[in-house]
Order: structure tokens, then sequence, then C-alpha cells
């Protein structure tokens, strides 16, 4: 056994922790009369203990301003929006005009597409990586459809290869090519949500782009876990949700990145909306549409306020904590883990249990592919207060977060493991 698979080892990583503190920020979920380890951020991250005062906020306006908290609340709700601009512009790699917070993640999916998926007769093929989040299926899938299309016929998804549950970057760069002037549209997930596996986006842009294409992705299980640079890799479209990595909350609001070459061209089509109208005549009520000349004329209704209000929290901690400390911190966690789940694969009784499945290009998650007992595992987990998360028919997903899990996490989980009687 290693000497980094004992607790001493793992406490005294979390006292070099720069950014241990931060947990005490969240509230950690209660199992079994014990504190639970949670892994699972990239299903639904933990509630920031900002949250409440920051809705209770707007409910006092609300109840003491009424109607006139539009203007006079003390984050105006009118512009409520614009102070996630800035936020979501470092965590992207964005500018803030090219980031907008809005909606729900298929939504903004469906709006992005309409804009940029403009098929014709001889370009009309959409790529997308194999078991993607099925919602993202069904969104391409209906958009085919909608332009009269077989999606049998326009949609190229890219396979591992056999044996594999990898997808080489080669074969996507390849099937770029071979689709050329036919290709309208790459749509891939940044961060495949089953694997974990990060994709090159800024070659897969690249390559779009020198067959004229569209470059567009889902960043659900990207945002908050990965380094971005949307703007400098000249990406056309991103979406993305916010209950994730980003602590919103269940359902809450999603987002949408444009590059400023799209979203400042009025003739870039787009589903208007009265609070995509531009702010100086928009309370005039002409019936004429003119686009805010940024991401923000695809808003379509004002801001969710009170379900804004707990993004706006969790925000504020990544803008305290900074991405580079947050990304410097995930990629200790993930390797502490890897490198203790290994030991477990060599101990007596574990030998062919489970495959670590996601590749050497990875953000904060861990995907683990049982062989045998992985139900078993998952139900044994969770009797002793660890929450992962299953997907079948026999995978454990686990995901050690900068924000609030520690490395004695991670070691309570190989250590859970280990102990399991097959």
């Amino acid at each position: 056994m290693l000497l980094e698979f004992n607790s001493a080892y793992a406490e005294n990583l979390d006292q070099k922790d720069l950014l241990r503190d931060f947990r005490q920020q969240f509230h950690l979920p209660v199992l079994h009369g014990k504190t639970a380890a949670y892994f699972c951020g990239n299903s639904l991250g933990l509630q920031p203990k900002g949250a409440e005062a920051s809705i209770s906020k707007e409910l006092r306006d609300w109840a003491n301003l009424g109607v006139e908290g539009h203007v006079f609340a003390e984050r105006p709700w009118v512009s409520y929006h614009e102070q996630f601009a800035p936020l979501l512009a470092k965590i992207t790699g964005a500018k803030p005009n090219e980031v907008v917070a809005m909606n729900a993640l298929t939504v903004n999916l469906h709006l992005l597409m309409v804009s940029f998926y403009r098929p014709t007769t001889s370009r009309f093929r959409i790529i997308c990586e194999q078991k993607a989040f099925p919602s993202d299926i069904y969104a391409l899938e209906s958009q085919a459809k909608l332009h009269g299309l077989d999606p049998k016929m326009a949609i190229r998804e890219i396979a591992p290869r056999e044996g594999s549950v990898e997808i080489h970057h080669e074969d996507i760069i390849e099937a770029i090519r071979e689709e050329g002037e036919q290709l309208a549209v790459v749509m891939i997930g940044g961060v495949n949500y089953y694997t974990g596996q990060v994709f090159d986006m800024q070659a897969i842009t690249r390559e779009a782009h020198a067959v004229g294409a569209i470059a567009g992705f889902d960043l659900a299980h990207a945002i908050g876990n990965i380094e971005l640079h949307l703007h400098d890799w000249d990406v056309d479209f991103a979406a993305w949700c916010s209950y994730k990595y980003l602590n919103s909350g269940p359902g809450g609001v999603a987002g949408i990145y444009i590059h400023e070459k799209h979203s400042s061209n009025p003739n870039t089509f787009r589903l208007t909306g009265w609070w995509g109208h531009d702010k100086s005549s928009r309370f005039k009520m002409d019936p004429e549409f003119i686009p805010i000349p940024t991401a923000e004329s695809w808003q379509m209704s004002n801001a969710p306020v009170i379900s804004m209000a707990v993004q706006l929290a969790s925000l504020e901690l990544f803008e305290q904590a900074g991405m580079p400390a947050l990304l410097d911190k995930a990629r200790k966690l993930n390797s502490y883990a890897d490198l203790l789940l290994r030991e477990v694969q060599n101990l007596p009784g574990f030998e062919g249990m489970f495959s670590i499945i996601t590749p050497a290009s990875r953000g904060c998650q861990l995907s683990l592919l049982f062989h045998r007992d992985g139900r078993k595992m998952f139900d044994y987990l969770l009797e002793n207060s660890i929450i992962a998360d299953w997907r079948e028919p026999n995978v454990i997903r686990i995901a050690p977060v900068s924000l609030y899990n520690s490395f004695t996490d991670v070691f309570r989980l190989a250590e859970t493991i280990s102990s399991f009687k097959h």
C-alpha cells in the first residue's frame, strides 16, 4: 500500500490547501446521521450558505418596493442579469458582451440552433458525439425535423473505437474533413457527461471553420470545471446549465455564449423578445425590434430574479477563489483520487472489478466502469454516507470539486471502496 493511502497524508494535503475554507461556505448533506462525502457536483452542486440571504434580499425588496424594485431595489431587477456577465466571462474565457444568464439549457440550445443551424440542400449535416447527453440528441433531431430533414441523414455521431469508451480526437477531425462542404454545424459536449472526457474545443472549432461550418458546444459539464477560452478559441456559440459545478440549485438559470462577431451583427437571425431589444428604447414599446448588439439580444424575457439570486451567491465564491486556483486544486483532487483508486484495483479480490474509463484529458470527474458488483458498491457507498452518481448499466461517476471537496473526502471514498465485502 502506498504512503498516500492513509488518512494522515490526506489531512496534511488539506492543511496545505489554500482553498480549504471555502468548504465552510456550503451546506454539506447529512446521510445516516453522518456528514456525507459528496461527489455529485457534476449532477447537482451543493447549496452555498449565502444563497438564503441572497434570495431573502430580493424578497425583502419585493415586499417593500413592489414594482418599484425594478429600478430601486438594491440590485435593480431591470438590469439584474447584467451583474452576471463579468463573472461568467471570467469562467468561460469570454468577453462580458458575449455571455448572458437566461432560460434553461435545452431551451437555450434550441434558440442557438435556430440561429446557427441554417441548413441548405448542400450544407445540412450536423456532427455530434455518440452517447451525448440525451437531451442534446433530442434537440438536434428535432432541429433537423424542423427543417424537414431526416435526422438519420442529417446527424453524424462520432463513436468510440471498438473496445474503447473514449472518442478519439482524430476521429472527430477526420469526420469534419470528410463532411467538408456538407457540414453545417459541429455541436459537441465540451465534456462528455458519461466518461468525463474533455474534448479539444479549440482544434474542433478551427477544423469546423476550415470547411465553412459553425462550431458550438454544450458546456453543462465543462463550465466551472475546466479551463475555457471561448473567445480566443473563436467558438461560435455555447450553452450551459448552472446547477452542476456553478451550484445555482435545481433548475437554476442557465446561460449562453455567442461570439461577438455574431452577436454584434444585426443580420444574425435570432428569435426575439422584448428583453433583447435596445435598452435605450425598450420601454417605448415600438413595434420594430432593435437588437442589443451583444449576447443579451437572445434574451426573450426579463430575468427570473429570485432563482438567479442563488447563482449570484455561488458566482461570488468563484470570484473570490479565482479560476486558476480552482482549476489547480481540481487537478490535484482528481490525481489523488485516481492514484488511490488504482491502488484499490490492485488489492486482493478487487482485480478486474472496475476500470477507470475517464481518459487523461479530464476535469473533476472520474467514471468507474464496474465489471461486477457495481450496484452493490454504489449502495454500499450510500450506506457509508458517500454520495456518488449511478449511470446505467454499470458506471459510478465521482466528481471531487474544488470549492467544497477535501482530500480527506477522497481518501474516505477510496478507503470505503476498499472495505467492500464481496
